[in-house]
């Protein structure tokens, strides 16, 4: 025990404690390392924080399984979604001990209010306090061995808009230095259900899964079952989210609504009602407004009556079905969507058990994922479907297609949301208190700023949407850089677990390879999850943190508004290395792949920081920012931006994979600093430079990228980027030999060209490795050809001075028979057919020893 507390002021007596499975070797391991347990004779309450999952569940009153294992599902999503917050995120739950019969609502919403007043007391009086000039006040009356951590903030699943205001009340009566920043939302926060953010990034999701089959949701005609009611944030705002949805059945704990043949108008103006109506559920939707054979029923009915119209619909004979059988059936119906915004648990595996699930209440009605019958699944609510559920339905040919995530990419927005109010009024918090803003102007600020955060908050959700479908897009090819990505998951501080998170072992994935499959999207969702976890716990710590180049990341996490009017707050943010380690890890992730990074990291023996640093100092200099725009506004199909996506993931690399050769561990500001000038006279001398060879190769480049789609300002863009590959070498040599650009280029050009070593680097890089270490060799010769170049021309001009080219040619005259040595192998593999790696390596061992 850490941290203990016999009473928790202002309430109820309780036992409050803190625990570290650290210090504590007795408990059943692995527990997480901050856990925070309430009791009281109101209240029994749980908060995690940090570490890993518990893998054997909460311990807890067997009267509780359900409550239980649904925070355990939380805790898990909780930390995965945090990797696009600052900070950290965790996840708690209280039972109210002391309820009253709820028919009472008025006195069972004010014990349960009063419920978790206590829970929230409990947790500040365990809790560091700041004070004003930043020093830490550790909490009263308590015995605290482990390590300050004044970062305790709140955002309730259930009631985000009305239990803020109780927990600030309490937050700021304890004098907690985050003041009303402690909970999102409430009277002077973001409204989730008025915002409907969580549902509208869910939707990004839905979005993204129709236009890569080429259907619009905002147009075209879709056919949806959902799980809720109108009155709920999610199902409700999000099936306003599109005018021509035709919602043809429905169900929560109260009724079933069925509506075989809607008129997709009428609908929408039937749920826009109801949705406005307070404490509206589907039994106040108007019948006249149903279509033939339709209607509303009670969950209570034993048998629920089905017209031809819902037995058509359904796909069944039966004339009634009683309400867990309807369930089942609205579930496994053909239709184009199911919309999860209701609570419980309604899809698992063929291989899971009812118990391994967790939700009693539902066992009746559960199905299998190879059973349900939507072409995609947005999952609004949390743990509407187990992970093995969603990667069966993934891989099931049942399901029209099988498209889904997970609920922590779906529902994420919520939570990003919550906590990019915490940093927003922690950085004003610090204007208030100097007096240069009044608090009811802070006030107005954040409200004119909603549409700004929602913004943000949207933003992550495409791209990681976004970078799923890149992943997905390898296919069977990127399967085994996907194994050797959650083997080095497995071993770095994110502490990958394949058994909690549902990943097969390598010898399924094995099988999976041998059979041309590959990781389903749910399983990518948690790579992905992971990967970034990885990168952020690099970055945090790194000095990249610290460089100027990456303010404007830091910058990025706030609106427009602020960026203007209170610069100066978010340069001194006490979360300024979290929000830019934040920021540049789903940048990066998101934009060059899940494996890239770790790739790199492998190939060049450097750490992820290193890599992140070659990152930075790449978009900079090549103008990567501007290209992932375009493709991200371009006009076209879904399938067809992916594959510019990919195009400009595979120019990322070679630049990133020659700033790495060329200038590891230098900051990228520096990297920049030195670079841009000679890049930028490189690409305007690029006519004058490009040999007949390479030129009818970036034409064919460019027919292939117009096959594709590509609009000309991307095909421009990406074409200049491939003509510059080598500019990162000739750019620095050119400084160091004090020479100009052009004719360095010129000189490393003849010597290529004339030895060979060109073609034989481009042969490398075209390569298509089956396995780590194919790829690891493929990398080694791609930087060998090339360094061999730069060393010789190098070589030649420090001897002979003077213009660099001059002096290559006539290196290459006076050196005819020991260039034969290297462009007669070279020349006999070009003519030979297929290049194989153990050729390339042979012509590299060679020319090493020709050109030392």
């Amino acid at each position: 025990t850490l941290r203990t507390n016999a009473f928790v002021p202002g309430g109820p007596e309780a036992l409050a404690f803190k625990l570290d499975s650290r210090a504590v070797p007795n408990l059943p391991p692995p527990v997480p390392y901050r856990e925070i347990w309430v009791y009281s004779p109101r209240v029994e309450g749980i908060h995690l924080r940090g570490g890993p999952i518990a893998r054997g569940g909460l311990r807890w009153s067997d009267r509780r399984d359900d409550f239980r294992t649904e925070v355990l599902g939380l805790v898990k999503a909780q930390k995965v979604k945090n990797t696009v917050i600052v900070p950290t995120g965790a996840k708690g739950g209280f039972y109210p001990k002391q309820l009253p019969a709820p028919t009472n609502r008025d006195a069972w919403l004010a014990e349960g209010t009063e419920s978790y007043r206590t829970f929230i007391r409990a947790l500040l009086s365990l809790t560091d306090n700041l004070a004003p000039d930043g020093s830490n006040i550790p909490p009263a009356d308590v015995v605290c061995h482990d390590a300050p951590d004044p970062y305790l903030v709140v955002a309730a699943d259930k009631g985000t808009a009305t239990f803020s205001d109780t927990a600030n009340a309490i937050a700021e009566a304890h004098g907690f230095w985050l003041g009303d920043a402690f909970a999102s939302g409430g009277g002077n926060g973001y409204d989730h259900k008025a915002m409907a953010i969580t549902a509208r990034g869910a939707w990004i999701s839905v979005q993204r899964h129709f236009r890569e089959m080429g259907i619009d949701v905002q147009s075209d005609p879709i056919r949806v079952v959902g799980v809720g009611d109108m009155s709920g944030d999610v199902f409700g705002n999000g099936m306003l989210l599109s005018r021509s949805l035709r919602l043809v059945a429905a169900f929560d704990h109260r009724h079933f609504f069925l509506d075989p043949d809607p008129d997709a108008a009428i609908g929408f103006a039937e749920r826009q009602r109801l949705f406005a109506l307070p404490r509206s559920s589907w039994d106040d939707y108007d019948r006249a407004a149903i279509s033939a054979g339709g209607g509303v029923f009670a969950r209570s009915l034993k048998s629920i009556p089905l017209g031809p119209e819902v037995r058509t619909m359904l796909g069944v004979t039966a004339e009634a079905l009683g309400p867990s059988e309807l369930v089942a059936a609205i579930l496994k119906m053909p239709t184009d969507l199911v919309w999860f915004g209701g609570i419980g648990t309604y899809v698992k595996a063929t291989s899971e058990s009812h118990a391994e699930v967790g939700d009693r209440g539902n066992d009746a009605h559960r199905i299998d994922g190879r059973e349900l019958g939507a072409r995609v699944v947005g999952e609004g609510a949390n743990l509407g479907v187990t992970q093995a559920g969603r990667i069966e339905f993934a891989s099931s040919r049942i399901g029209g297609g099988g498209r889904i995530n997970t609920d922590f990419i779906d529902n994420s927005a919520g939570v990003d949301c919550s906590d990019n109010e915490v940093n927003i009024k922690i950085a004003l918090g610090s204007e208030v208190q100097s007096g240069r803003l009044a608090p009811a102007d802070r006030d107005t600020l954040l409200a004119e700023m909603t549409d700004d955060v929602a913004e943000l908050v949207l933003t992550d959700n495409r791209l990681q949407t976004q970078a799923l479908s890149i992943a997905e897009r390898g296919g069977s090819a990127a399967l085994p850089g996907h194994i050797r990505l959650i083997q080095a998951l497995e071993a770095s501080a994110a502490e990958l677990d394949r058994g909690v998170e549902g990943l097969p072992g390598d010898d399924e994935l094995a099988q999976r390879a041998r059979a041309g499959g590959s990781l389903q999207r749910p399983e990518l969702a948690v790579v992905m999850a992971y990967a970034k976890m990885a990168v952020y716990d690099a970055l945090v710590v790194s000095p990249l943190c610290d460089d100027p180049l990456l303010v404007p990341d830091l910058y990025a996490a706030f609106p427009s508004a602020m960026q203007q009017r209170f610069a100066a707050a978010i340069d001194g943010h006490r979360l300024r290395r979290e929000l830019i380690a934040t920021k540049l890890t789903n940048e990066m992730v998101n934009r060059s792949g899940l494996t890239l990074p770790f790739e790199l990291a492998e190939e060049f023996g450097v750490g992820l920081a290193d890599v992140a640093g070659a990152f930075v100092a790449a978009r900079e200099l090549f103008g990567f920012r501007d290209l992932w725009s375009a493709i991200d506004a371009a006009p076209i199909a879904g399938t067809d931006q992916l594959d510019l996506h990919v195009e400009a993931i595979t120019a990322l690399r070679t630049q990133m994979a020659d700033l790495l050769r060329a200038a590891t561990g230098a900051a990228p500001s520096g990297t920049v600093a030195r670079l841009q000038v000679s890049l930028d006279r490189l690409a305007a001398a690029l006519d004058s430079l490009l040999r007949p060879e390479p030129r009818a190769q970036l034409d064919r480049y460019a027919a292939r990228l117009a096959a594709i789609g590509a609009p000309a300002e991307i095909r421009s863009a990406l074409v200049r980027i491939e003509a510059l590959d080598g500019g990162v070498g000739v750019g620095l040599l050119a400084a160091d030999l004090g020479s100009d650009e052009a004719a360095t280029a010129r000189a490393y050009t003849l010597l290529g060209e004339a030895s060979g070593l060109d073609w034989a680097k481009g042969a490398a890089a075209a390569l298509s490795p089956t396995d780590p270490w194919e790829r690891l060799l493929q990398a080694g010769l791609v930087r060998e050809f090339e360094q061999l170049r730069l060393d010789q021309v190098r070589r030649i001009v420090g001897s002979a001075g003077g213009d660099p080219a001059e002096a290559v040619t006539a290196w290459l005259a006076g050196n005819a028979p020991r260039l034969a040595r290297i462009a007669g192998p070279v020349g006999r593999a070009r003519s030979g057919g297929v290049v194989t790696t153990a050729m390339l390596a042979h012509l590299a061992a060679q020319a090493r020893v020709v050109l030392a």
